[in-house]
């Protein structure tokens, strides 16, 4: 009796709901050429530029100054010599890091398309003979793949849409190609992923047959090239591994499986070695052999985040308080040594040949270091700032007791005026990172803060889990308790947060609009009973819950921002901008939300980038955009230029 009568409660909350979404009154704004969305769009940035006024010509200087500093931010190792992907003086650039040698520039690409191109990721075969890099055209997901023959120097494929997690064989190559719009070969919905293996101009579809939206797929060949290692996601924490020889896809076999991220590291001396949140969630090493598993480095205090293995040693990094700590283990979890760095930071690796590994360290002060590690870790590169900051941490107290680090960056002098990042989701933690636009920012006096809220992986997979679905409300509790905290010390507070942390701000917006002084939203998902019905939404549903799903939409509703707002409230000064190109997040979210406060009388303001997508843009569109954020916050925190 109790259970029909709350389905028939459910029920009767769906009806109410639907009635919601049939009379949705912007729900032409999602699409984008829409005479009436262009005309609002145009009005809109105007209408912020009038705001703005003249201060993003004061300011881009600034930007473009940091901006503007070298950073590689990817690396490959091959015979020929260290390929690197460098950031520098408004270029992106593909060049050799030991002869200065350079491959491709976004400048070249850009004047032979005549148009913005983002150069967004390449890989090298281990010979240095054959390089694949990707670009887009204003800054979208989906772009171009481009093949070239070092031998004769030529570009000798050109693939639409781009391919993505290529693997060079002595004779073709592995890709996994996502399906944004048309069906996937064996007949499935988009959005999905497929592993296909082309030789010649001929390619063959080899894993994925038969599944659907919220699988990601990814493969590796290990240091012996014999063997295959494919990585079956769904969602952000359900993980199968496959393993097999690497010219025999059919004789690939699962040999793992967990209900947690998961993912093999290498085949070394017969045995699978293997990274897994098994366990408290916290991160662990296992090894398979002859079909027996054995714990080689069992669960610590503090997250697990990346293994790699080096020759005859195990290099791992550990989160703690949401900054790298390396620890050199023997093969069989014995340990050598402990690595620790000068000040808070986030240390990856870029690349691994199985006897040299290059890694990556950034800091909110530094744009990189590069270091090299075989027996020990060297410093090879770096780039650094040379002006005295401060990086302290400290502790906020949720609404349910719960701990809530978040960093504090400060400069020379201070005026009590805070720029606070927020993003809790996706299994995604938030480290150290050096933010081109802030420098500035400290510089004239601002503070600046990270805050690492449930959501992320900041401390394991339960903390993760307590910031997904039903418990997503945590999230926003938390970025709460640290801004209450700011304010409490007398700091203005701004508000910050892109893609997911769009939707966190935006909800912290609508909830508790008096824990901020201004509020900064970009490319957000805020419509949450119609993100999965928008461009790939669909796969965000194992992290959000499924919006068709009575007992999934009753939760989502209660925090969904376009649903949310209250006329009654009084809202801060708030910019949200987006890009026309994000064919990640459909710009209707952002949209839609600017138009529905916007006719409540609230302070909003609207910045639509024509030139840009959710993975970025070109230089020069990236750093107007930086610039004018950082000139939103200047002027509504009243900081002093």
């Amino acid at each position: 009796m109790l259970k029909q009568m709350s389905d028939t409660l459910i029920n009767v909350k769906s009806i109410i709901l639907m009635v919601i979404l049939m009379e949705d009154p912007y729900i032409w704004m999602e699409n984008l050429t829409d005479e009436r969305v262009l005309k609002f769009v145009n009005e809109e940035n105007t209408r912020f530029r009038e705001f703005i006024g003249e201060l993003p010509d004061r300011l881009i200087d600034k930007v473009k100054k940091y901006y503007y500093l070298p950073n590689i931010v990817e690396a490959r190792i091959t015979k020929k010599g260290t390929f690197v992907k460098v950031n520098e003086g408004g270029k992106q650039i593909i060049k050799v890091l030991e002869t200065n040698e350079v491959i491709i520039t976004s400048e070249t690409l850009e004047k032979e398309l005549k148009d913005e191109i983002l150069l967004q990721s390449f890989t090298v075969d281990e010979d240095g003979k054959r390089l694949a890099y990707n670009f887009s055209i204003g800054g979208s997901d989906e772009g171009i793949t481009r093949i070239i023959d070092f031998e004769n120097g030529k570009i000798v494929e050109e693939i639409k849409p781009s391919l993505w997690n290529i693997t060079f064989l002595e004779d073709g190559y592995y890709f996994a190609r996502f399906y944004r719009k048309e069906k996937t070969p064996d007949g499935i919905d988009a959005p999905a992923e497929r592993i296909f293996l082309k030789k010649g101009k001929e390619e063959k579809m080899v894993f994925g047959e038969g599944l659907g939206s919220g699988y990601f797929m990814s493969i590796q060949k290990t240091k012996d090239k014999k063997h295959a290692l494919v990585t079956l996601s769904f969602g952000w924490n359900k993980n199968d591994i496959y393993f097999g020889p690497l010219s025999e896809p059919e004789k690939w076999k699962k040999v793992y499986s967990s209900e947690v991220p998961a993912h093999p590291i290498e085949y070394v001396n017969e045995k699978l070695y293997i990274y897994t949140r098994e366990g408290r969630g916290l991160g662990k090493v296992i090894a398979l052999e002859n079909g027996e598993t054995r714990e080689i480095i069992p669960e610590g205090e503090f997250p697990l985040e990346w293994v790699i293995i080096v020759k005859d040693k195990i290099l791992a990094a550990y989160l703690v308080h949401a900054s790298s700590l390396l620890k050199v283990f023997t093969l069989d979890g014995e340990l050598i040594e402990e690595i620790k760095f000068d000040m808070p930071g986030q240390v990856y690796p870029l690349d691994n040949n199985g006897k040299t590994a290059i890694l990556r360290y950034e800091s909110f002060t530094i744009p990189y270091r590069l270091y090299k590690f075989d027996d020990n870790l060297e410093l090879i590169d770096e780039v650094k700032i040379e002006w005295h900051f401060t990086v302290n941490e400290d502790f906020a107290t949720s609404k349910d007791g719960t701990k809530i680090h978040y960093f504090i960056v400060r400069g020379e002098k201070e005026e009590k005026k805070a720029w606070v990042f927020g993003y809790g989701g996706f299994n995604i933690s938030l480290k150290p990172r050096f933010f081109p636009h802030v420098i500035p920012f400290i510089e004239m006096g601002g503070t600046f803060a990270m805050a690492n809220l449930r959501g992320g992986s900041e401390y394991g997979e339960e903390w993760h889990k307590a910031g997904m679905r039903e418990n997503k409300q945590n999230v926003f509790d938390d970025f709460i308790a640290v801004l209450e905290k700011l304010k409490e010390e007398d700091y203005k507070v701004a508000a910050w947060g892109r893609s997911n942390g769009g939707l966190l701000v935006s909800t912290v917006l609508v909830q508790r609009p008096d824990v901020m002084d201004a509020a900064l939203i970009g490319y957000p998902v805020i419509d949450m009973l119609r993100f999965h019905k928008l461009y790939i939404g669909s796969v965000w549903v194992p992290e959000y819950g499924n919006p068709d799903d009575p007992r999934d939409r009753e939760f989502l509703l209660k925090y969904s921002p376009y649903h949310n707002i209250d006329p009654t409230k009084k809202y801060p000064p708030t910019l949200i901008y987006t890009g026309l190109h994000d064919d990640r997040v459909h710009p209707g979210h952002a949209l839609k939300f600017a138009k529905r406060l916007r006719d409540m009388g609230a302070p909003v303001y609207l910045r639509v980038e024509t030139k840009s997508g959710h993975m970025g843009a070109s230089p020069e569109t990236r750093i107007r955009e930086l610039a004018d954020m950082l000139s939103f916050v200047v002027k509504t925190l009243e900081v002093k230029v």
